[in-house]
């Protein structure tokens, strides 16, 4: 048996072309993608459309992530007269432009699920975007097996999460955790797809992480013409995570976030500032092993 696991493509339409062409290579019985297809890249329509023909076409299993809760969300303040306003639109502008490109399918995206339990002939194979607590409760390389304990469902034979963009595999107890990494957005510093190839044979099951090349210059190409105008300047963090498959928003939201919803510094200077700050870090600076946030403290 064999199962391939992708997640958060986040609008990145060459990576998600090529992690579909290498699975289809591969020829797994069921593919799941655990969620965060759109948002924080330049091609959410055509990811999400495509996603949505996979699994009507092919069967995949498709699930909702944090990032399509930010849009979901963003239509939900829209329609009761509460939408963001000042700094904080500005701060919004990647799912604002997001909602706008896809609020058509919004009552598709509504209808996916957020997690998924497959039974196997050997337990069951458990996917969520995060943890069982939440699709933003992401698990990391670096926590203990006490704190990865506390974050899966132990009767899962093989717990699979995405959200941190960090890729690994470790067995908990009985249970194999698999963090399937990102597909259009790695954090780890290697900027190509990953992906999770799931393999059940008479020893018990195996994970192993992918890792695909893909057409990175057209995707740069589209971020900086199309997301960078369209969202504002917050995208431009965006782009220079896609450049050094590094988490940067995470740095930013903590010393920017509340100052420019009070109105102490606009947008555009905290992030002239904060990429200024970026560029005199050393080149070889290691990647941020924690969970990324998208705009939100």
């Amino acid at each position: 048996m064999k199962i391939a696991v992708l997640a958060d493509v986040h609008a990145n339409l060459a990576a998600f072309r090529a992690v579909i062409a290498d699975i289809e290579q591969w020829q797994p019985d069921t593919v799941i993608i655990a969620g965060d297809i759109i948002n924080r890249g330049p091609q959410p329509r055509p990811c999400l459309e495509l996603a949505l023909q996979m699994q009507a076409e092919r069967g995949w299993h498709v699930l909702r992530g944090n990032h399509e809760g930010y849009i979901l969300s963003y239509d939900h303040d829209l329609n009761t007269g509460h939408p963001p306003q000042g700094g904080q639109r500005v701060l919004h502008g990647p799912i604002i432009w997001t909602h706008q490109e896809v609020v058509d399918l919004l009552p598709q995206i509504k209808a996916l699920p957020t997690s998924l339990a497959l039974a196997t002939p050997r337990g069951t194979v458990m996917v969520y975007h995060g943890s069982i607590h939440h699709d933003r409760d992401g698990l990391l390389p670096s926590h203990s097996q006490l704190e990865l304990q506390a974050k899966i469902d132990s009767e899962a034979a093989v717990f699979c999460t995405a959200h941190t963009h960090m890729p690994f595999t470790r067995w908990v107890g009985q249970t194999l955790v698999v963090n399937v990494g990102s597909v259009g957005l790695p954090f780890d510093g290697d900027w190509r797809v990953a992906y999770a190839r799931l393999t059940l044979d008479q020893h018990g099951w195996q994970a192993q992480i992918v890792r695909v090349p893909y057409d990175r210059a057209a995707t740069l190409h589209a971020a900086r013409a199309v997301m960078v105008p369209a969202c504002g300047p917050i995208a431009q963090i965006m782009v220079r995570e896609l450049e050094m498959a590094r988490s940067f928003l995470f740095d930013f939201v903590p010393v920017y976030y509340d100052p420019v919803i009070a109105g102490k510094i606009s947008a555009d200077e905290a992030v002239h500032r904060f990429l200024a700050d970026l560029d005199r870090m050393p080149a070889t600076a290691p990647a941020r092993a924690t969970a990324p946030s998208l705009l939100m403290p």
